[in-house]
This record gives C-alpha cells, structure tokens and sequence, in this order.
C-alpha cells in the first residue's frame, strides 16, 4: 500500500495545493487515506525544471515537520510524480524510497507482487547488466522499474506503453507460476518528463483533465504564469481524488495508459 500522484502539463504548473494543502492532498492522505491506512515510511517528490529531473527524498512521513510542504512549495515544473510509501517489499530506508531514477526516467508504485523473493529470481535473469548493477534496494518497485528499463533498452521499436504493457504481464505470469491465487498490485507510473504512462491494477485510481486555466479554489491563485499563446492543458493521476470540487473519473482497472498529445488519456487493456 502507497499513494502516488503525477502531474504532467504543457506549461510549468505548480501542484502545492494538490501535495499539501487540498482538502484530500498528498500529505493528508499520508497521515490517513481514504480506508483510514497511513503513508508513513518515506516520502518522495521528483520534478523537472530543466531536461533532468530533480529529486528529494526523506524516510519518515510525509505529515510530520516542515520538509515536505517546503519542498511541494518550490515545484513548478510541466511534470511532477510525488509519492507516500506504506511498507510491503523492504525496510524503511532511501534506497527503498520512491520515486525511483535513471538518468531522465523516473518511477513510483503502490501496490506489492506478492512472494517476491520467488518472483525476483525469475526477474534477475531479464534485467539487463546495465540495470542489475544499478540495483540499491530491496523492493519489488525497484526490480520492477529496472526490469522495464532493460526491455525498453532492448527494444524501443515497441513503445513504451507497449513495453510496460508486455513487462507488467510477464510480470504476472512469474507471480501466478508462484502461486496462482496471489492478487498483484501494479499501479505505477513511469515518465522521462516527456512522456508518460502507467497502470491500474488492483489498486484505485484516479485521473483529472484540465483544458483551461483556472483559480484554483483552495488558493484562489492560478497555477501557472500562462502563455496567452497556448492553450494550457494537464492531466493529474492520483490514487485517490486530492480535490472534493474538480471532476476526477476512475481510472478502468487493468489497464495501461499512456498521456496523449492533447493531454487525454490513451487506455488500453494490460
């Protein structure tokens, strides 16, 4: 269990209000979700300011001290991935902490593959050299984001929803050659600032599309310094709805999808 949020938008925006001081924010949703879980193993919050992202990350919650508001303060980026972490697959510690990175990539997860200790060795054995030494932690997350990576590598013709597309269900087929009752837990998503795309899988999922900007009615401030030229569009993807006022829809279950040109949601089934 994790909570997750990301942002992606053709003007740099910021998204405190959606971290920190929403009526169902990031940092709320770290002390107590919706079921009334806490978040309190780490937090992390990567951005973009210029072509590479920037990344902090603390090992206590998001909720206590001053760190995270401050930081959620200063994003103003076009894409933003934030995340709470609720320990499954290994300790409390940095190296366990999303978002995970490589180079321009970043990933963040909630949800758990089930017996991973089986599943990772059969998933060793597909990550590329590359990757494998890049390995810093314990989780599932990482192994998953680093598995990706090597099938990416080896075969960017496919895409890269088609990539996290094949990655996820062999994924499963390892978990269900361990035990085919497990219920897997793959929401996760994957960006390198351009791009970006992600899953729904046994966990919930939500997703706002905006197509004007607009005073935001918890701060009553815009979020961007607008370009009259553009058209400002964005998408946010959350684990659950940061806002009670603004039109969120459910994201499908079982699905991969992918930010589109014009800011949709391409869906298709995982």
């Amino acid at each position: 269990m994790c909570r997750l949020y990301a942002m992606h938008a053709n003007e740099p925006t910021r998204v405190e209000c959606g971290l920190v001081k929403a009526q169902n924010a990031l940092m709320v949703q770290s002390q107590s979700d919706m079921q009334g879980y806490a978040h309190g193993h780490g937090w992390g919050v990567a951005d973009y300011p210029d072509s590479l992202p920037m990344i902090e990350k603390q090992t206590w919650a998001a909720f206590h001290g001053e760190h995270f508001a401050r930081k959620a303060a200063r994003v103003y980026a076009k894409t933003v991935v934030a995340h709470v972490r609720r320990a499954t697959v290994g300790g409390t510690s940095i190296e366990n902490t999303h978002p995970f990175h490589h180079g321009k990539w970043i990933f963040a997860h909630n949800g758990t593959v089930p017996n991973f200790d089986q599943v990772r060795m059969k998933m060793l054995d597909h990550i590329d050299p590359l990757h494998r030494v890049e390995i810093m932690g314990t989780t599932d997350s990482e192994h998953v984001f680093r598995y990706l990576l090597s099938l990416f590598l080896h075969h960017p013709e496919r895409g890269l929803l088609k990539t996290v597309q094949i990655g996820l269900r062999q994924v499963l087929a390892w978990s269900a050659e361990v035990d085919p009752t497990a219920r897997v837990g793959l929401n996760i998503v994957l960006t390198d600032g351009d791009r970006l795309v992600g899953t729904r899988l046994n966990r919930s999922l939500v997703s706002l599309r905006r197509d004007h900007v607009f005073n935001c009615p918890i701060c009553g401030k815009t979020h961007v310094h607008h370009d009259a030229q553009t058209s400002y569009r964005a998408v946010e993807i959350a684990s659950e709805p940061v806002t009670k006022v603004d039109d969120w829809h459910q994201v499908p279950n079982e699905t991969v999808y992918r930010v589109t040109d014009d800011y949709g949601l391409h869906i298709e089934a995982l």
